[in-house]
Formats: C-alpha cells, sequence, structure tokens
C-alpha cells in the first residue's frame, strides 16, 4: 500500500534541514529518549542527553508526556536510515559555557541535597535542574564502601566545590570513574609537610561521566 503514496523520506532532508526549529507532538517515551511525531509518517528521536544542559534524565517521562505538544531543533537527519535527531536544550544558551563557572568557583562551600546514593559516590542537587558529584573518596577520611553508610537521600549537606568541568562530553555510556588518594592520606603528607607528592586527579561527574562539579564533604578545621 506504501508504494501506492508518495515517500515523504524522498524530501525529509530539504524541509527539515539541520538546524531548522521544528513544531512536534510526542509520541512515545523511552528511557533513551522520546519520539517526536514531525509530520504524518516523519519522526524524529529527542535523545535525553539532548534535553537538558544540566539536569540528569533517566527517562524521557521525567520531562515530557504523551500528547504534549514540544518545539525543537534538527541536530542530523539520515535519510537512508530514516532518522531525525532532534534537540531540545539546544534551544536555550548552554549554561556550562559561563553561567555556572561563574557561579561555582573552586573552593567555594555550598550547601545540596543528596538525590542519588551509587556505588561510586553521591548526587548532590545544588540549585533546581543543576547536580554535582560528590565522589565516594571524598566522603569521609576513613574508608567507605557504602555512600549509605554516611549520607542519605533528602539530606542536607554542606559540600566544597572541587573542580568545574564544563567541556564535558554530552553522551556517555555507564560512568568510568577512577578513584582518588584517600583523604587521611593526603592529610597525613599534609602534616609531614610534604608537599611534594601530587594529588591524583578526582575523576567523576555529572551525568555518570567524568565531569561536572565535583566536591568533598565540608569537615571542620582540626
Amino acid at each position: 500500500m506504501k508504494q501506492t503514496t508518495p515517500n515523504p523520506w524522498d524530501q525529509v532532508a530539504e524541509r527539515y534541514p539541520v538546524g531548522a526549529i521544528i513544531d512536534g507532538t510526542v509520541r512515545n517515551l523511552t528511557n533513551y529518549g522520546a519520539f517526536i511525531e514531525i509530520e504524518e509518517g516523519i519522526d524524529g528521536l529527542l535523545h535525553v542527553s539532548d534535553m537538558s544542559w544540566t539536569r540528569k534524565i533517566s527517562h524521557a517521562s521525567e520531562m515530557l508526556q504523551k500528547g504534549d505538544k514540544i518545539r525543537c531543533q534538527v541536530l542530523s537527519v539520515d535519510q537512508q536510515r530514516k532518522r531525525i535527531a532532534l534537540g531540545l536544550k539546544q534551544l536555550a544558551q548552554d549554561p556550562w559555557e559561563a553561567e555556572i563557572p561563574q557561579k561555582y568557583h573552586p573552593g567555594t562551600v555550598v550547601t545540596g541535597t543528596v538525590t542519588k546514593l551509587t556505588n561510586f559516590g553521591v548526587f548532590v542537587q545544588l540549585e533546581p535542574n543543576l547536580e554535582g558529584l560528590l565522589h565516594i573518596s571524598e566522603l569521609s577520611d576513613q574508608k567507605v564502601e557504602n555512600p549509605e553508610q554516611i549520607v542519605k537521600v533528602g539530606d542536607a549537606i554542606e559540600v566544597r566545590i572541587l573542580r568545574v568541568d564544563h567541556g564535558r562530553p554530552q553522551n556517555r555510556p555507564e560512568p568510568q570513574v577512577d578513584s582518588a588518594p584517600r583523604r587521611r592520606g593526603r592529610r597525613r603528607r599534609d602534616r609531614r609537610g610534604d608537599s611534594t607528592a601530587p594529588r591524583e586527579e578526582l575523576k567523576g561527574g555529572r551525568d555518570g561521566g567524568s565531569s561536572g562539579p565535583l566536591f568533598s564533604m565540608e569537615t571542620p578545621e582540626e
């Protein structure tokens, strides 16, 4: 039956070039994105990584509902594979370029709320839609096997910003996190006055990647 009607994909690249702003309807939601109906027979995929600059989204339903009317930007068109990639966050300026680095300087002590516990650390909400990673090695002077030993979801905690990495890749698989030297070990070197031992760079970050605001628990001065 479809051969009796024109194939809409024959002209899709001309009608929806890269960079074009389109209006569509949310047709289906998955854990990796939302399918947006641009016109009858033409859907685009809005991947979860292209929904928000700052928010970690595990399922498209956290942002959208079926039937929602939405405006997106065309990111790519693959006419052979019949795929259109759409972006929502691209309609706004990336806050990681200036806004976030200007607000959260390394060394700044802030208060946040624990939102998620993982085997490599704790996600802490600094403000709506902005989380940072508190690596498990920065939770305590003692070795911590499970973050639940120290904090619970919903706890308000003081943390110190260690690094803000705004040059992070947008799409990344499961977190690849290296362990850092324990804080107790670093304090012992400080007490001996040994300043020659370099501190290994702490890995981890927002969106399960090796980037984003990293920080340590703020503890009283000894």
